[in-house]
């Protein structure tokens, strides 16, 4: 979960770290706060469900490193997630793009390169998706919904509003596993994404090198965690 914390609102979304005016102190939140949620409601951010079930995420893929590990461990406890990739990953690496879909895993937009919004112009920005997009049919061979979360969690007022008349959900979250920081210890991690998850999260994981081995101890655990809980995962 991401704020900017300025004397005015900027004219940008930040989702996923904590910038508190000009000094570079960087934090990032486990949970999306409800108050956010709640100003922000054209996000999704988590799912309504009676009974227990968790939606898993993982950004960034598919890389043959990790990608196909994931797909495994999810195997194993017949759960189903949603990836959302990056197209130029989806160009190197199409066979696991086509296994993610084969495994009845679902697949959204993450740009073609990774970009970030706030940094980016709008008309490129919205090109990269489009990018991404054709990247993802060309493989694909079949309908995929349109969801799309950008990278890093950010994005301009104006981006969001061009990718929704794209007719794009755009996908936060409500837990961020924190797997990315190199600073924070596999335990901590993994307690603190079992701590916050909820029936109806939307929980975000990374299948990218950088996260791995971290995920490596987390994911099996926190699968096998929630489901002696009674819970199931199923894919946006």
């Amino acid at each position: 979960m991401e704020l900017i914390l300025t004397c005015n609102i900027q004219k940008h979304y930040g989702l996923q770290y904590l910038f508190i005016k000009k000094i570079k102190l960087i934090l990032y939140l486990h949970h999306s706060p409800i108050w956010i949620q709640k100003i922000l409601p054209s996000f999704i951010w988590k799912k309504r469900h009676a009974q227990k079930v968790v939606h898993l995420t993982f950004d960034d893929g598919p890389i043959p490193e990790v990608t196909p590990w994931v797909l495994n461990v999810l195997k194993t406890y017949n759960a189903k997630a949603t990836f959302f990739c990056v197209g130029e990953n989806i160009k190197k690496h199409p066979q696991i793009y086509t296994q993610i879909i084969s495994e009845s895993h679902i697949v959204g937009n993450h740009t073609y390169n990774h970009l970030k919004g706030i940094q980016t112009s709008d008309a490129i920005y919205l090109s990269n998706i489009q990018q991404c997009a054709e990247t993802m049919a060309r493989y694909a061979k079949v309908e995929t919904p349109l969801l799309f979360r950008p990278p890093y969690g950010r994005l301009k007022f104006s981006q969001a509003k061009k990718i929704r008349e794209l007719n794009y959900e755009i996908v936060l979250w409500d837990v961020l596993s924190g797997d990315f920081d190199k600073k924070l210890s596999k335990e901590k991690c993994l307690k603190a994404s079992l701590k916050h998850t909820k029936s109806g999260s939307i929980v975000v994981f990374h299948d990218n090198i950088k996260s791995f081995e971290t995920l490596q101890y987390v994911l099996p655990l926190y699968l096998k965690t929630l489901t002696e809980k009674g819970y199931k995962f199923e894919s946006l």
